[in-house]
């Protein structure tokens, strides 16, 4: 097992590229996994890290050994999994989510499957970064958009709208757009947390329009663009989700239906692994019985969503 230590010890730090984080990886300390690495390191007789004062690295001998033992560490992983997973999913699940999504839709879903599952214990961390699963020690994250992550198992859950919303006393002081290229006319709330913020993008493949905004209003978030438009401050464009409750109401009114942009998707992602944990599969499968069929964030308001 002194063996075993070692080599997760020195894949931690690998994966890391940090003595401190890998030490965080496996539950040790700084210095005790150190040591375990220098031990691996003086066992096989060969340098398997570079060190630095700011970084660490593999050496060509232990970027293949790495190669390697990774093999062996899955398959030990695999074996504890059939074995733990017998009785049914327990054990700790680390999530990574969305904010706005987890504030709105996210957290009644968690909080049934806790019900659901007693002996599963819940670790949510809600962010818009798109984090590193397997770096960061995630078990599963909810992705809203395009995966650029091939290194992760994605499931796709269900669509989601982009709406052009407004209330209703800003388009009676200013008019509602007919048409995407009328929004250069309106201010624009501007959503900072996108990659693009002042291009807002219209249409399918062959009828694509780009309208750059502007706005005096930005903000880092969702939430805080659906409340700047209830109170009548501007145009914003929006996941669905974040703005139904409002649409519903007619707090906000729907705009520009007919030129909505190609519908994105809601996932979920976990690492590549030769056993799936029980707790993994099994929250999985929850959100894709909870999400099937047409979302609930897309009735109840406005016109449906043209066919693409």
């Amino acid at each position: 097992m002194d063996r075993f230590d070692e080599i997760s010890a020195f894949a931690a730090v690998a994966d890391a590229r940090s003595f401190t984080q890998g030490a965080r990886r496996v539950g040790v300390s700084s210095a005790q996994v150190s040591k375990l690495v220098a031990r691996l390191e003086n066992r096989l007789g060969a340098r398997l890290l570079n060190r630095t004062t700011r970084d660490v690295s593999l050496t060509d001998t232990g970027r293949a050994y790495l190669e390697r033992a990774r093999g062996l560490l899955e398959d030990f992983e695999a074996l504890e999994g059939s074995v733990r997973d017998q009785s049914g999913p327990r054990g700790l699940l680390k999530i990574s989510a969305p904010v706005s999504f987890g504030a709105n839709q996210l957290t009644p879903a968690l909080l049934d499957f806790a019900a659901a599952y007693p002996e599963v214990s819940l670790d949510v961390s809600s962010t818009d970064r798109i984090v590193n699963l397997v770096e960061e020690g995630f078990d599963v994250g909810v992705r809203i958009g395009q995966l650029a992550d091939s290194s992760v198992i994605a499931r796709k859950l269900a669509a989601v709208r982009m709406v052009t919303c407004a209330a209703p006393n800003y388009l009676q002081a200013a008019g509602a757009p007919a048409t995407p290229q009328d929004l250069a006319q309106h201010e624009a709330i501007i959503d900072t947390n996108v990659p693009e913020p002042t291009i807002w993008t219209y249409g399918g493949h062959n009828d694509r329009y780009e309208v750059r905004v502007h706005g005096r209003l930005r903000f880092g978030g969702a939430d805080a663009c659906v409340a700047a438009a209830r109170r009548g401050l501007g145009i914003i464009r929006t996941p669905a989700f974040s703005a139904a409750e409002d649409l519903r109401a007619g707090r906000l009114t729907p705009l520009l239906c007919a030129y909505e942009p190609q519908l994105i998707h809601l996932h979920a992602v976990y690492p590549h692994a030769r056993h799936l944990a029980a707790k993994v599969r099994a929250f999985v499968d929850f959100l894709a019985e909870r999400y099937a069929g047409e979302p609930e964030w897309h009735q109840g308001w406005g016109a449906a969503h043209p066919a693409r």
